[in-house]
């Protein structure tokens, strides 16, 4: 009962601020005044959070995330992870003409140098029966004029939890293109003031699309000390990108141990 009782009393508080904020926006809509900045910044806030929890509720009803895509990791794996932005829904959805360093969710950076931007990055909803995860990204390039683009995408905490020398993190990665490129994959390590980097090609270049490749980040010839590791995150480095359109269709990291030398 009290169980209950506390479900209504958190129904009726909803609806209470669902109501208010239908009224702000009703009284915004027939004024020309500008919104205070508190209350923008409220607005703001409780979008972003609304946004993660429709993102989280997405990917716990979709197809990715069950068992019958974890069958090829080597045994001993004692962790893996999919990006929620392939599991779940992002809002926006979309940068076009980002700027360097621009974020599109909680995971996910576009890094570039080119000054036109002439780029698009976008989440793409996967429809196709073989896929696994539930959505992909895009990445269109037009008239890229700069020396370098990437895409970086933070690892959860607890990758780094025991993480050693005794380890190797895996990239299981499905890719498609409209033009043959070479794709690069950079594990970055920052402990401390230090960050430790190991960068491995994908493979031949992708061709065409549904392109399978597999890179593992072997961290015995890693400078790791004892100190707790901060942070983790992956760099997929695309090579020449000029008039070109790239699809990630999925990506799984996971952690096993290296084998006895």
């Amino acid at each position: 009962m009290a169980e209950l009782g506390l479900k209504r009393l958190s129904q009726m508080v909803r609806d209470r601020a669902a109501t208010e904020w239908a009224r702000q926006t009703e009284k915004l809509s027939r004024s020309q005044r500008r919104p205070a900045p508190e209350l923008m910044d409220e607005a703001a806030d409780l979008h972003r959070t609304l946004s993660r929890f429709l993102q989280l509720s997405d990917s716990r009803v979709s197809r990715a995330g069950s068992r019958a895509d974890l069958l090829d990791l080597p045994s001993g794996t004692d962790w893996h992870w999919r990006p929620l932005c392939l599991r779940g829904r992002l809002t926006p959805t979309a940068l076009a003409a980002p700027k360097t360093a621009r974020r599109l969710g909680d995971e996910l950076a576009i890094y570039h140098d080119c000054s036109h931007r002439a780029l698009i990055l976008r989440q793409i909803r996967n429809r196709r029966a073989t896929d696994v995860a539930a959505y992909g990204l895009a990445l269109e390039v037009m008239g890229f004029s700069g020396s370098y683009l990437s895409l970086s995408l933070d690892l959860p905490s607890e990758v780094g939890q025991g993480l050693g020398k005794h380890n190797v993190l895996r990239l299981d990665a499905q890719l498609g293109a409209e033009r043959d490129i070479t794709v690069y994959g950079r594990l970055n390590i920052a402990q401390g003031p230090n960050t430790e980097t190991v960068l491995r090609q994908l493979g031949e270049p992708i061709s065409g699309q549904n392109c399978q490749r597999v890179a593992e980040f072997d961290l015995g010839y890693v400078d790791l000390n004892r100190r707790p590791v901060d942070k983790v995150w992956l760099d997929l480095i695309f090579e020449a990108p000029y008039m070109n359109a790239v699809t990630l269709s999925d990506a799984l990291l996971s952690r096993h141990v290296r084998a006895e030398m």
